[in-house]
């Protein structure tokens, strides 16, 4: 079963709502969770799922990116026909970038009829979660379906900016509506709707019969979401809905999936990893998040230059953070940060080679790679003073971006 599949990854989206964090790198590059990309929870369920095919379909700002494939993720073996594979537009069938996510997987159709997969799974770089995907691919094949949807219950307050999946007493979708301003509810709960995840298994055939008819058609969008799923649904193919959660995989089913497409909804992702008992579970042994991990040194609180001691309260420390003698309380601190005396930072994320100089104070903020902050320094206490080049979220997040230039107030 999983060697007839051949997996699609959607790598390729500008991720205009999360800039700047994006000014430099691809949507799925950015860093998270203090030592992982975005992109590494959906390469890592491939791998454990027993997922040896993935063609990364790139686009935008890939440089990084792809250096994050080549350096992470060059772990399966080649001559056994097993490949995690970066894939830009390559104008094989015109000039044309990739339009939206079914005309990437149509502009490489050449690849795809060359795999003799049966199976097609087409997944998104830029959701956080954790899921076995082995089991829907078996529901798939189960059902005998045409394609089968990764489904979720959410509020439906925030179920508008998805896909919206009604089902019968089968769980055959009966009607499938992208981003309704009033979205169904599912049977049990008036206030809840079901979603699509966007991650979809297709039976060979039925996809290139779609992409092809979804390519001829000039007034498409040639997007899953949009056009190719509600074209099935209201057609004969038998699309079915997979309830994420339920299965039987060795990932522990916390049943948690965030789309982080925003500044807000990125950073609150993060913070869900300082609760009490986050969400989503990172410290299962035998599912680890697999990544880049560069030689940097220990992590360490060292006193600072009057001897007074570094603290961390509730906070994520990663390789080569200096903790000097500043104070760090519910932040997420990645590779190689430094936290001068006097320093307080306090809910931030502070990326890789942040300096915090002595007696600084961060407060809801997110700091780019490499920024200084110098002594005195106060950001997200003001937000006139913030205003001044940073970027505030719809949620007062400060974004910091990298490489600004601070200067004297």
């Amino acid at each position: 079963m999983l060697a007839d599949t051949i997996t699609f990854l959607l790598a390729g989206g500008i991720g205009s709502r999360l800039h700047p964090l994006t000014s430099d790198r691809a949507k799925p590059a950015v860093p998270f969770g203090g030592k992982y990309r975005i992109i590494d929870f959906t390469l890592t369920n491939c791998l454990h799922s027993g997922l040896r095919r993935v063609l990364v379909l790139t686009q935008y700002k890939s440089h990084s990116l792809n250096k994050h494939l080549r350096d992470g993720w060059s772990i399966f073996n080649p001559e056994l026909g097993e490949f995690i594979t970066a894939v830009p537009p390559q104008m094989r069938i015109g000039e044309n970038w990739y339009l939206g996510t079914a005309d990437a997987i149509y502009q490489n159709l050449y690849i795809l009829e060359r795999s003799h997969a049966k199976w097609v799974l087409i997944l998104s770089g830029d959701h956080i979660y954790r899921m076995d995907y082995a089991p829907m691919i078996s529901y798939h094949i189960e059902r005998n379906a045409d394609v089968t949807l990764a489904c979720m219950e959410l509020p439906k307050e925030n179920a508008r900016q998805f896909g919206i999946v009604t089902q019968n007493a089968t769980d055959q979708i009966i009607k499938f509506t992208e981003k309704p301003a009033q979205p169904d509810s599912v049977p049990s709960d008036p206030n809840l709707a079901q979603v699509s995840m966007g991650i979809y298994v297709f039976s060979y055939d039925v996809l290139m019969n779609a992409l092809k008819q979804d390519h001829a058609d000039s007034t498409s969008g040639h997007d899953f979401g949009k056009n190719i799923i509600p074209s099935l649904v209201n057609s004969s193919a038998r699309v079915f809905g997979y309830r994420f959660g339920g299965e039987l995989g060795r990932v522990s089913p916390d049943r948690y999936w965030r789309d982080v497409g925003t500044l807000d909804s990125y950073y609150e992702a993060n913070m869900d990893l300082l609760k009490p008992i986050p969400p989503m579970n990172l410290y299962q042994h035998d599912w680890p998040i697999r990544t880049y991990s560069g030689q940097y040194p220990p992590a360490r609180n060292a006193p600072g230059e009057y001897g007074t001691e570094g603290i961390s309260i509730n906070s994520i420390i990663c390789s080569g953070v200096i903790i000097s003698g500043g104070l760090v309380q519910a932040s997420i601190l990645f590779n190689n940060v430094t936290v001068h005396e006097e320093a307080q930072v306090e809910n931030s994320l502070l990326f890789e080679g942040v300096v915090v100089g002595k007696g600084a104070k961060l407060k809801n903020c997110i700091v780019e790679k490499n920024v200084t902050i110098p002594e005195r320094e106060r950001i997200g206490y003001n937000k006139e003073h913030d205003a001044r080049g940073f970027t505030l979220s719809d949620k007062g997040i400060v974004v910091v971006p990298k490489g600004f230039a601070f200067t004297d107030p």
